[in-house]
């Protein structure tokens, strides 16, 4: 019992709070301290996704244009999803299907599946001395169609400024389904600005595409925001020690940034986006088991993840939030 406080939410917690106006009217969003600096919310409405972020007072994420939208104004026809993509620190991409529309053994895919814009079924919080715990559940099920259930974990440690964020997509259907996870983390000002320094230890990079290609010997340096940019995309295969792939972000104007760890075995794909427009300035830093190309594509080259009925697919992304470029200058 600490004497010094009236209620425990003084120092640290979660506060569930409702949007009141706008087009994300109604939306659950859970407001998450540590007491150490960091700060974030989540949102029950869109399976759980990091909205904001923010570290030691800093923002660390982007925030789109669209702002906050319910999963009720979501369009799940073609590039539909930008017009409710909110990015934020984190947007969940899957669970069918990830990367550019496509029509894969006859069934049409949106741009990104459709589980970013799906509510959780149940949600739940608690806290311990050391430890700060959320708990979801998001189903992706259809009568006749896929049978899936994402469970989702974050643990926010109230001793240092860690989050680690484990999911299992089970199948509870009756047959085998692809299961494609991108973890679309987005980079936002002022964590992200030309002075930033991009860390991503690699064997090899490709460019997604011609345009990417042109300027690939710059893909690790941000740039100022510019008019009309056209976005660039490379896959990174991202060196690992012991299985486990590290990549991270620091900005020395505001002696912040982050560490991102991942298990490499379940999330083999690292896909770096680079969006350098004025207003539309962020960087994603997104591990997945797939690259952003369309399941049809991954189908046809033979890298589609499938989970058989009664298992799951299961995940693990640590974030270590800093203070210190030396973190990472030892990757």
């Amino acid at each position: 019992m600490n004497r010094y406080i009236g209620h425990p939410s003084q120092l640290s917690g979660v506060e569930e709070v409702t949007l009141a106006r706008g087009k994300g009217k109604g939306m659950t969003l859970l407001e998450v301290r540590n007491g150490k600096g960091l700060c974030f919310t989540l949102s029950a409405d869109r399976a759980m996704d990091i909205s904001r972020m923010s570290f030691m007072g800093m923002n660390m994420g982007y925030f789109a244009p669209c702002g906050y939208v319910a999963p009720s104004f979501y369009d799940n026809r073609g590039d539909g999803f930008l017009k409710s993509f909110t990015a934020g620190f984190m947007t969940t991409c899957g669970l069918a299907a990830v990367g550019s529309p496509c029509v894969d053994e006859g069934e049409e895919l949106p741009l990104h599946g459709t589980i970013a814009n799906t509510p959780c079924e149940s949600f739940s919080y608690s806290e311990t001395e050391n430890d700060i715990v959320i708990c979801a559940a998001v189903r992706d099920a259809s009568l006749f169609g896929r049978k899936l259930v994402l469970e989702r974990r974050f643990v926010c440690s109230k001793t240092e400024n860690k989050l680690k964020i484990t999911d299992s997509v089970k199948n509870i259907g009756g047959k085998a389904e692809p299961c494609m996870l991108l973890y679309h983390f987005n980079m936002g000002y002022p964590l992200l600005s030309e002075t930033a320094k991009i860390y991503i230890p690699h064997s090899s990079v490709t460019p997604r595409n011609e345009h990417a290609r042109e300027d690939i010997e710059n893909c690790l340096k941000p740039e100022k925001p510019q008019a009309d940019y056209e976005e660039r995309c490379y896959y990174f295969d991202v060196k690992d020690k012991d299985g486990i792939a590290s990549v991270g972000i620091f900005n020395p104007n505001i002696e912040k940034g982050l560490k991102m760890s991942f298990d490499k075995a379940a999330l083999d794909c690292f896909t770096e986006w680079k969006m350098m427009g004025e207003g539309e300035y962020v960087l994603g830093l997104e591990p997945a088991n797939c690259t952003p190309d369309g399941r049809d594509v991954m189908r046809r080259e033979g890298r589609l993840k499938l989970v058989d009925v009664g298992e799951s697919y299961d995940t693990s992304i640590e974030l270590e939030f800093i203070e210190s470029e030396d973190v990472l200058k030892c990757l």
